[in-house]
């Protein structure tokens, strides 16, 4: 059965109640609000909040979905729950241990790196590209961070980001131009190691 097909049983019967259809949605896109927490906010613990209470608010209001993009609604959720922690944490700064190549499960997560059962050598490699990706994203305001994930992490349409991000597109252009120029100089030492389609983006820009 087509999925785009089966995800809309799914969703029919979850704004009837349905739980059992819900979790099937929550299955089908978790690691995708999961990833983009991540890359945003710079914490798994923090993803993890982020993904759970968006699953939690989707339950909550799904007779309120109207249709379109259940993934492109989802997200609009997890980004309102990243705004709303990024303001919480400057209201109420605190010191904290951010993810990276020494979480365990850090090599473990599919982002822009792709699982080809890479060598120790390799591994390593990838830890030290992936630490200097996040690096350079958390550099970034969270505005221009946000616009920059989903539209190369998640490899989103403009005038979806638009909807998600709450802005018009000309701002969402602008926003992710200037992202990839400054993630352009950030990743410098780094450029030969990304995946060719993301340098692709950014040699656009040049």
């Amino acid at each position: 059965m087509n999925l785009n097909f089966q995800e809309d049983l799914w969703l029919k019967e979850a704004c009837a109640g349905n739980l059992e259809a819900f979790n099937q949605l929550v299955t089908l896109h978790q690691d995708a609000v999961f990833n983009s927490a991540y890359r945003i906010m710079g914490s798994f613990d923090e993803a993890e909040d982020i993904t759970q209470k968006t699953f939690i608010s989707a339950f909550q209001t799904i007779r309120s979905f109207r249709g379109g993009s259940f993934k492109a609604w989802l997200m609009r959720i997890a980004i309102n729950a990243c705004y709303d922690e990024i303001r919480r944490k400057k209201r109420h700064p605190a010191i904290s241990i951010e993810a990276g190549s020494e979480d365990p499960d850090y090599i473990e997560a599919d982002y822009w790196l792709p699982d080809q059962s890479p060598t120790p050598a390799e591994i390593s490699e990838m830890k030290e590209l992936q630490s200097a990706v996040q690096h350079c994203l958390q550099d970034l305001p969270p505005d221009f961070r946000m616009i920059a994930v989903l539209a190369d992490v998640d490899e989103m349409e403009y005038e979806e980001i638009s909807r998600i991000a709450g802005c018009p597109m000309g701002t969402v252009k602008s926003r992710l131009a200037r992202a990839r120029l400054k993630l352009r100089g950030c990743l410098e030492e780094f450029w030969e190691l990304l995946p060719r389609q993301i340098r692709q983006k950014y040699e656009d820009r040049k």
